[in-house]
């Protein structure tokens, strides 16, 4: 059967439209109805339940008793092996860091354009915190992860290696301070304050804390998460 021009070029459509679903499943807060998927997809329902299907035979989608759209157990066998050093010695900084400042705490690594959150720990008993989860995306020349990530590497370095994405004036700043600063940036409302993490043989990810509110011991907060990230650091070695 001869092949389609968008199945013929240099990337494959299907694969592309199931890795997007996957994506849209992971950041939406409840789970989607095929109707709601195929909207987010752009395109025809009988294309989204193909997906779908696909995607439940290897157990990546699960359906709820009303039909809607989860994303399954398998993702997990997928995801562990995906930087597991750093996962696994950053869960317990994430979890002391957490306790310690009432806050958030999360791992966040530099792909492509974007920041991804890889592992995050809420506080207990705190009303006030925002649950950041694993796989959420942003903007990497927004928010204090990238400002840090962009740090650990300097101007000269980063417009070597990462042209397409200005380097902020304050990723200076922060690498002289020792920690990054933002606020209203990805989240209304929310501030982020972030050091870089220096992982041997990868690209830089970032350690970082976002809470609502007006605190402003800035220096504390970047002091604990440099601490912590040094021993991040010291455990993968």
């Amino acid at each position: 059967m001869p092949r389609t021009a968008a199945e013929s070029g240099p990337h494959s459509q299907t694969l592309s439209r199931g890795i997007r679903a996957l994506e849209v499943l992971a950041e939406a807060r409840n789970p989607l109805t095929i109707a709601e998927l195929s909207a987010a997809l752009e395109v025809h329902r009988s294309i989204a339940y193909r997906i779908v299907r696909t995607l439940e035979d290897h157990a990546l989608v699960t359906r709820d008793e009303s039909g809607r759209l989860s994303p399954g157990a398998g993702l997990s066998v997928l995801a562990r092996s995906v930087s597991r050093d750093l996962q696994t010695a950053s869960l317990p900084e994430l979890s002391r860091l957490a306790s310690e400042l009432k806050m958030t705490a999360f791992v966040a690594v530099w792909d492509r354009a974007e920041c991804i959150t890889l592992a995050t720990v809420e506080p207990q008993h705190n009303g006030a915190t925002l649950a950041v989860r694993p796989g959420t995306r942003h903007s990497l020349d927004q928010g204090a992860p990238g400002i840090a990530i962009q740090s650990a590497l300097g101007r000269e370095e980063w417009e070597q290696r990462a042209p397409e994405i200005p380097y902020r004036d304050d990723a200076d700043a922060a690498r002289e301070r020792g920690y990054s600063l933002s606020h209203d940036e990805v989240i209304p409302g929310f501030s982020s304050v972030a050091v870089p993490l220096r992982i041997p043989h990868q690209r830089p990810a970032a350690l970082a804390v976002v809470y609502f509110g007006g605190i402003t011991d800035h220096a504390r907060i970047g002091a604990a998460l440099a601490a912590a990230a040094g021993r991040i650091q010291d455990a993968i070695g």
